[in-house]
């Protein structure tokens, strides 16, 4: 902020500029860094891949897939979940993350 309005011909510190804004009551929305969490280059036993991208199943309870996401509303965390034997999406809310439904 006090940048851009040194641009424009003011000659103002990035203190007064912070009391000005903590006056007004403007806030900074800061975005974070993405960080890479996956270690490709590990030592340990990867499981192997049974299903070879063949999701085809003849009988029911041959083939199962599991994933977990979550969403934070303004109500709190949402947990939309898809089955394979029921491909309409389910969600589940709880008040926190690993909280009481």
């Amino acid at each position: 902020m006090t940048e851009e309005l040194k641009e424009i011909g003011f000659d103002i510190g990035h203190r007064r500029v912070g009391r000005l804004m903590r006056h007004n009551g403007i806030s900074m929305v800061g975005t974070r860094k993405h960080k890479v969490t996956t270690d490709r280059n590990h030592k340990f036993n990867i499981a192997p891949n049974l299903p070879d991208r063949n999701f085809t199943a003849d009988q029911p309870n041959q083939k199962w897939a599991a994933d977990i996401t979550y969403i934070w509303t303004r109500e709190g965390w949402l947990y939309p979940a898809v089955s394979g034997c029921n491909p309409r999406p389910a969600f589940a809310a709880c008040d926190r993350l690993g909280g009481k439904q």
